[in-house]
Parts: C-alpha cells; sequence; structure tokens
C-alpha cells in the first residue's frame, strides 16, 4: 500500500466511523456499534473500499487496541472491586464460568476441535466496562448499589477474559491442548500480570516525579503512551497478548496523582487510532454468511443465534448470584451482557492466530455486535421504572424516537 493509497483509506475510517457513531450515538446506541457498521459497509462484504488485511492498516488497528486497553486500565480503579465485596466476585465468577462452559459444550457437540470450542468459551467471558458505565450514566444509575457491583464484576470479568485470551491465543500459535500446557501457560500469564501491576507501579510512581521535572511541553502523555509500549513489548516476548501488558500499565499509571492529567490528554490519541480497531473489525466480516437464503449459510446462522443466547443467558443468569432481595439481580446480570470492544478483541486475536475462520470470525463479531446493541435498552427496561399510563412499546422507544425526529426535523 502506497501513501496515497493509505490516506485514502484514513479518510475513508475517520468519516465512516464518526459519521456512523454519531448516527448511533443519536438513535441512542454505543458509538462503537456505528464503527462497526461503517467497517461492514467500507469492507469486504459490501463496497470494498478499505482492505482488512493490509499490514500497515492491521498495525495502526494494533496501535489502537493497545491505546484502547491502556485508557481502561487508567480508568479502572482495582479498590472498587473491594467495595461491594463478595457480591461482585460472586457475579464475576459466575459471569465467566457460565458463558465459558456453554460456549465449550455447544462448540464441541457442534464439531469443532477442542481448541476452537475453548476459544469460543473465552470469547462469551468478557464484559464492555466502557459501554455499561455509559448506559449507567445516562440513566442517572451511576450511585446505585447495583452499578457498583455491576462495574466491579466487569473490571473482575476484564482482567479475567484477557488472562484467558493470552492462554488461548498462545494455545492457537503453538497448536498445543494438552493440560500441563494449559496450567503453564495460565501460570505464566498470572505472573506475569501481577508482576506487570507491582513493578509497574513503581516504574510509574518514578516515572511521573521525573516528568513533573521537565519543562519539554508533551511529556507526559509521551512519557505515559511509551510506559505502555514498553509493558506491551514485555507482554509480546514473553509470548503473552500486548494488550496484557498495555492494561496492567494503564492499572499502574491510574495508581499516580497524574492520572486525571493522562486520562485527559490521552482522550486525542485514542480518537484517532481506537476507531481504525472498530472499522477494521467491520470490513472483515463478509455479510454474504448472514444471507438466509444461501444454504451454505444455515450453519453459520445456527452458530450465531446459538452463541448469542448463550452470551446473553451466562451473563444475565449471573446477576442471581447477589444473595440480597433488595438488590435488582435481573439488572445487574443485564448490566453484564454487553461484549462490546473486549469481545471484539477476542475476535481479532482467534483470527490472528488461526483458530476461528471467515464463517465463525463473522458469527462471533454479530455476537458481540447484539449483545452490545441490545443491553442498553434492557438495562432501562430493568432499572428504570414506566411512567403510569404508558405503553410498554412508547416508553421502551419513546427516547430513540425523541434523538430521531431531533435529527430529521431539528425538534
Amino acid at each position: 500500500m502506497d501513501l496515497t493509497h493509505l490516506l485514502i483509506t484514513l479518510i475513508l475510517i475517520f468519516v465512516g466511523a464518526k459519521a456512523f457513531g454519531e448516527l448511533a450515538n443519536r438513535v441512542g446506541q454505543p458509538t462503537v456499534l456505528g464503527e462497526l457498521v461503517a467497517g461492514v459497509i467500507l469492507g469486504v462484504g459490501c463496497l470494498k473500499l478499505i482492505d482488512p488485511h493490509a499490514n500497515v492498516i492491521i498495525l495502526l488497528a494494533d496501535i489502537g487496541v493497545i491505546i484502547l486497553l491502556f485508557e481502561i486500565g487508567l480508568a479502572t480503579d482495582i479498590r472498587e472491586l473491594l467495595e461491594v465485596g463478595w457480591h461482585s466476585l460472586g457475579v464475576a465468577v459466575v459471569g465467566v464460568i457460565l458463558p465459558f462452559v456453554g460456549g465449550f459444550v455447544f462448540a464441541v457437540a457442534f464439531g469443532y476441535t477442542n481448541l476452537v470450542a475453548i476459544f469460543l468459551g473465552a470469547a462469551l467471558t468478557a464484559t464492555s466496562v466502557g459501554i455499561t458505565v455509559r448506559v449507567l450514566a445516562d440513566l442517572g444509575k451511576l450511585k446505585t448499589k447495583e452499578a457498583k457491583i455491576i462495574l466491579a464484576a466487569a473490571v473482575a470479568d476484564d482482567i479475567v477474559a484477557l488472562i484467558i485470551l493470552a492462554v488461548v491465543r498462545d494455545l492457537g500459535l503453538r497448536g498445543d491442548v494438552s493440560p500441563l500446557k494449559i496450567i503453564q501457560i495460565t501460570a505464566l500469564a498470572v505472573v506475569f500480570f501481577i508482576a506487570a501491576i507491582v513493578v509497574g507501579n513503581i516504574f510509574a510512581k518514578r516515572l511521573v516525579k521525573i516528568i513533573e521535572k521537565m519543562r519539554t511541553s508533551g511529556t507526559l502523555i509521551v512519557g505515559s503512551i511509551t510506559f505502555a509500549f514498553l509493558w506491551s513489548l514485555g507482554a509480546e516476548v514473553v509470548g503473552l497478548a500486548a494488550i496484557v501488558g498495555s492494561f496492567a500499565a494503564g492499572l499502574a499509571l491510574g495508581r499516580t496523582r497524574k492520572f486525571e492529567v493522562i486520562a485527559t490528554e490521552l482522550k486525542p490519541v485514542a480518537f484517532i487510532f481506537t476507531p481504525i480497531f472498530f472499522v477494521k473489525i467491520g470490513a472483515d466480516v463478509d455479510v454474504r454468511y448472514f444471507n438466509p437464503f444461501n444454504e451454505a449459510n444455515h450453519a453459520v446462522l445456527i452458530v450465531a443465534g446459538s452463541l448469542f443466547v448463550i452470551a446473553m443467558l451466562g451473563k444475565v443468569l449471573s446477576g442471581f448470584a447477589v444473595f440480597d432481595k433488595r438488590i435488582n439481580s435481573t439488572a445487574v446480570g443485564v448490566g453484564m451482557a454487553p461484549r462490546g470492544e473486549v469481545g471484539l478483541i477476542f475476535a481479532e486475536v482467534g483470527r490472528r492466530a488461526g483458530i476461528v475462520t471467515g464463517d465463525l470470525f463473522a458469527a462471533i463479531v454479530v455476537v458481540m455486535a447484539l449483545t452490545t446493541f441490545l443491553a442498553p435498552p434492557l438495562l432501562k427496561l430493568s432499572m428504570v421504572r414506566r411512567p403510569r399510563g404508558m405503553s410498554l412499546l412508547t416508553w421502551f422507544f419513546e427516547p430513540a424516537r425523541k434523538r430521531v425526529s431531533r435529527m430529521i426535523w431539528g425538534r
């Protein structure tokens, strides 16, 4: 790909991501869904204007996902996990076990290999912290006990999911699924993750002290991103996914006194790079797999539908691990349902490691998108009371109707 082609591709990615992201936002859906749709339209399945397999796009998308996980780690406070104690722990554990077992059993029953079965189970374990936070904030429910449990459990799920991802990725690259190898890789992932956070805390505080003495503008954000890249490189060197290192770097810098400044200065960088990742994911999806009139696609549709049911049920049922009648268990479970960015990262890593093929990759991406799409309205349904006398359909779709009306008519 030459410079001219690259510039055209980046223009299409940025314009498409912002246009469809804005459209999704205006109808009450997460921006990431719009970015995915932009990729689907511009990619291999429709207009073929973006080549998601071009090496430079792959590398830029890799930078985008490293920045994304660094940003999530930076915004994550591990102490929140302790505030709601056993409630969030129970939800997190059940929210990992049920989807993993369900995905694994389904894959084995459907004739997939053990490696693919492990990957499918693992891909269903993640929870999107960012999407859940956005929905709870829009509903004005961030201060409720249900919200604290959801957020703490979601953070725990994502940490576990990243460790599982590191294990599955290595298994895919090595082609070995022996119990001993799984134990070895899991131990390596856990040790690295803990060491990265502990050592990262020491280095992060010293890094901030050094930067505070420097006068050159932009040193803080450049130093922080370099720190994230260094930890990502460390993860790659020991055979883990780079995002494990960037997430650990974010957790470490998130405990320094400059974390708010870093988070603020990181935003413009994330605005540039992270949409490249999501548009690339969408561009990899061939929508022809979902033509129900093509008999060859029926198996893919069955897989996507089955995984979607497993993904939703596994998380919704996790809410009932809260044994407290004063807490809305249904709302907690629904709040754990969106997979969003972490689930999409799973799909991409699995494709690159050769674990999932084109049709299965497309099915996984659709499952992630559907859980992300349905979770916001379902969370509202479970947490907000409907005004007396208003029909369910009117109450449910009124916010989206108003947004569309303002978008078209200006009122």
